[in-house]
């Protein structure tokens, strides 16, 4: 709870602080948790209807933690276009790695392509995929 509301203090004055409040909370903690939720609602005199509807929209935010690494495998028409479907049909054991989609990673050209934490890996098929995989798990 004090590195909540550490995180909380840096974005104190700030316009519009819910959504890099809720950023570093995610980075933090893996996750925003309904007692961070009421925190920040508090903090940013919202209601904590507000905080949860932003939560819940964005997809960068999960509500409960998961400690499994996560891969954005990019979903948008240019890699559909390349193949991005059959290779995410073939991935190797999903339950090791939380796959999540995204719509355009900014790679268009060098297709398909995945992120993992800040780096983007392009020219993506299924052998290069399955050993970014397994680098993960």
């Amino acid at each position: 709870m004090e590195r909540l509301n550490q995180i909380i203090a840096a974005h104190a004055g700030r316009e519009g602080p819910l959504l890099p409040l809720l950023h570093n909370v995610q980075a933090e903690y893996g996750h925003v948790s309904e007692e961070a939720i009421r925190t920040i609602a508090l903090a940013l005199n919202l209601s904590r209807a507000e905080v949860q509807g932003v939560v819940s929209f964005y997809h960068d935010f999960h509500e409960e933690a998961d400690a499994r690494p996560v891969l954005k495998l990019c979903r948008a028409e240019a890699c559909q276009a390349r193949g991005v479907d059959a290779l995410a049909a073939a991935l190797p054991d999903q339950e090791r790695v939380r796959i999540e989609t995204v719509y355009c990673l900014g790679l268009c050209s060098v297709g398909p392509n995945a992120m993992v934490g800040n780096k983007v890996h392009a020219r993506l098929d299924a052998a290069r995929l399955g050993a970014l995989v397994e680098t993960l798990a």
